[in-house]
């Protein structure tokens, strides 16, 4: 690997650097990278994990915010010109524009502990340009990912995930592979989209407020949370017990009551 720079971690980029060189080929192996693949990489730092996949795949993209690591990255990857930096918040990019003639690309990243689970949301949203994604991420955001039905951490990020992806918790990686120490576990995570949605719902926007609103009050019941939206003969139509509560409800169970309230109001 190529020798880093100094360059202090900023809290305010929630900047944690992966030196574990273990740890680093483990991601590289579950990710399986290939040569002529389009690679993106979202906050590659100093590049530890960029220099492993790039050695295959040979060319690759990056989304960089913090704009004093740019110069170090190009540095340390000197020997590989068909490294694209792309200077931006990976919030706001728009990462279709990468995919120029059909093409797939392939995100993998460290992301920020303050910001992933805006980021997976927004990724999500543009996942049919995308093959899959490895994401390393605290360990609790992975474990609600990957959340199933009557977990205790199931709720609007696994419903959300797993309507759009597969999702499989791989590995965990301890404060100690990192630059500053984090103060809590990782997880390394695979989000594969689905070719085709096992339960397409007519309407995106209604499918994210109905799990809004069903996990708004955890505690409570369904019947409960969709007072005004769902009386107890929508919830006998749905074939759905009103005294359940939102935890215990699957990924089709939401897209029904989405599909239902959205045909009701029409």
């Amino acid at each position: 690997m190529s020798k880093s720079q100094p360059h202090k971690a900023r809290k305010r980029f929630g900047q944690n650097f992966l030196h574990d060189h273990g740890v680093i080929r483990r991601i590289v192996a579950c990710i399986g990278p290939k040569k002529g693949q389009r690679l993106v990489e979202i906050g590659p730092g100093k590049g530890a994990l960029t220099e492993g996949i790039i050695s295959i795949t040979e060319r690759m993209d990056v989304v960089e915010l913090d704009r004093d690591l740019i110069p170090i990255l190009k540095v340390n990857l000197f020997r590989f010109p068909e490294l694209t930096v792309h200077e931006a918040d990976a919030m706001k990019f728009d990462f279709t524009s990468l995919c120029t003639n059909d093409e797939i690309i392939r995100v993998v990243g460290n992301l920020p502990y303050n910001i992933s689970t805006p980021l997976i949301f927004h990724l999500l949203s543009q996942a049919h340009v995308i093959a899959d994604m490895h994401f390393m991420l605290q360990k609790e955001v992975v474990d609600r990912l990957a959340a199933r039905p009557g977990d205790n951490l199931y709720g609007r990020l696994s419903v959300m995930a797993q309507y759009y992806c597969s999702v499989e918790s791989l590995f965990i990686v301890g404060p100690e592979s990192f630059d500053p120490a984090p103060k809590v576990d990782s997880a390394i995570v695979r989000m594969t989209p689905h070719k085709t949605l096992p339960y397409p719902v007519d309407n995106i926007k209604m499918l994210e407020d109905m799990v809004r609103i069903g996990f708004q009050q955890r505690r409570k019941t369904l019947r409960n949370n969709y007072k005004g939206v769902l009386d107890n003969e929508d919830f006998l139509a749905l074939n759905i017990d009103p005294t359940l509560r939102p935890e215990r409800l699957d990924v089709e169970e939401f897209v029904r009551i989405a599909n239902y309230v959205l045909k009701k109001e029409a």
